[in-house]
């Protein structure tokens, strides 16, 4: 843990937190690396014009994922909103004004039921309607085409890996949405390796959303890309379109404004990513996990192993399964003490109440395991955590 920023959070009161979740939205996004840092330092150094700021750093970024255009934003939500209003007002642009009342204009965004989830919210909080296709459990190509109508402005598509047999892919949600002249507007915020597979993903769709985040980016930062028609409609809702546009046809997105130093951070970041040896990384979050797995594994009433996941980072995650009740604890007793102690330690929980939305419950573990991830650790804390566990798991 870095001292001068324990300075500054002491000031505050602020606890800080070593990371074994990764990066989340809930404990600030990202760990920014020295590039990044020095690119917002050099962009602070000078003022510029911030629809060339914009223009540039966001040709830059459609270069580089192979697509026609791209549009940096404060975040994929921010994306998905710009996304959903570009399109509801695509056929008249003049009525951006309007919204989030979409006036007579197309509204009704459609969304595999299967797929609901809570970031949904973007869709409508610009003035789109969602209407649920399918059921609970599915969806079929003719669910969805039957479902198009009139008032039909785009396609949603949540991205997730691995893939759900049970509803159409990525692919065949494009392929009808362009059978119907329909753009796709797909949430892949954290579907960023490996390289192949981002730039395949951002490929595909009419307008594809990724989190800044995810690829070290500041946490206010991400971008849509895709087809240049649309892209040029994104940019129209934007804060800097916004300051040109006449009354009553402003964009909806100037609460969404950047400032150029993150703007320029994206493009260092996305550049970093791209461009590094994946290798390295990965074998670093396998020491540091190794390191942890060592110093607990030999203690009693506990069985850990690793699972390691091809997407997201690709890398490995430690799970602990406890014998709860030889050791008189459950996960969230665990995660408590180290919550409680100094310095504070966040790991990964499965469903539960301790800190609500706040903390990474995954639904998909066993209710007596834990787990720790190590891609978002500082060089030197994986030792603290294991140091911390096991005092934890032996008292």
């Amino acid at each position: 843990m870095n001292s001068q920023h324990n300075n500054i959070y002491s000031e505050l009161g602020i606890r800080p937190i070593i990371n074994c979740q990764g990066q989340r939205t809930m404990l600030g996004g990202s760990r920014l690396n020295n590039d990044v840092f020095q690119s917002m330092q050099a962009s602070n150094m000078n003022w510029a014009l911030m629809r060339e700021v914009m223009e540039k750093a966001s040709q830059y970024v459609a270069r580089h994922m192979g697509v026609e255009a791209a549009y940096i934003t404060s975040g994929c939500a921010a994306a998905m909103a710009l996304s959903a209003a570009a399109c509801i007002s695509r056929k008249n642009p003049t009525h951006r004004g309007f919204l989030p009342n979409p006036k007579g204009m197309q509204d009704e965004i459609l969304l595999q039921k299967k797929q609901r989830y809570s970031y949904e919210r973007a869709f409508t909080s610009t003035g789109g309607k969602l209407i649920y296709v399918g059921s609970e459990n599915s969806c079929s190509k003719k669910e969805l085409e039957n479902s198009i109508g009139p008032n039909t402005a785009a396609i949603a598509y949540l991205v997730q890996t691995p893939s759900d047999p049970n509803i159409l892919s990525l692919e065949d949600t494009v392929e009808i949405g362009r059978k119907n002249n329909l753009p796709v507007i797909a949430d892949a915020a954290a579907q960023i390796y490996p390289i192949e597979y981002f730039l395949k993903v951002a490929q595909t769709a009419d307008l594809v959303c990724f989190a800044g985040k995810f690829f070290g980016a500041p946490n206010s930062t991400g971008f849509v890309c895709g087809k240049k028609p649309l892209v040029d409609a994104v940019t129209d809702q934007g804060f800097i379109a916004f300051q040109t546009q006449p009354d009553g046809q402003r964009g909806i997105g100037r609460p969404m404004k950047m400032d150029r130093q993150s703007i320029i951070a994206l493009v260092t970041a996305l550049k970093s990513w791209l461009t590094m040896n994946h290798e390295d990384r990965l074998l670093r979050v396998d020491r540091m996990l190794d390191t942890i797995n060592k110093e607990i594994n030999s203690i009693p009433h506990i069985k850990t192993r690793f699972v390691t996941t091809e997407h997201f980072y690709g890398s490995t995650t430690l799970l602990v399964e406890m014998d709860t009740v030889a050791l008189g604890k459950t996960p969230e007793d665990i995660a408590i003490e180290l919550d409680q102690g100094d310095p504070r330690i966040w790991i990964v929980l499965p469903e539960g109440k301790f800190y609500g939305a706040e903390y990474l419950h995954f639904g998909g573990m066993e209710t007596n395991n834990f787990a720790i991830n190590a891609h978002a650790l500082e060089d030197g804390e994986e030792k603290i955590v294991a140091e911390r566990i096991k005092t934890v798991l032996s008292s």
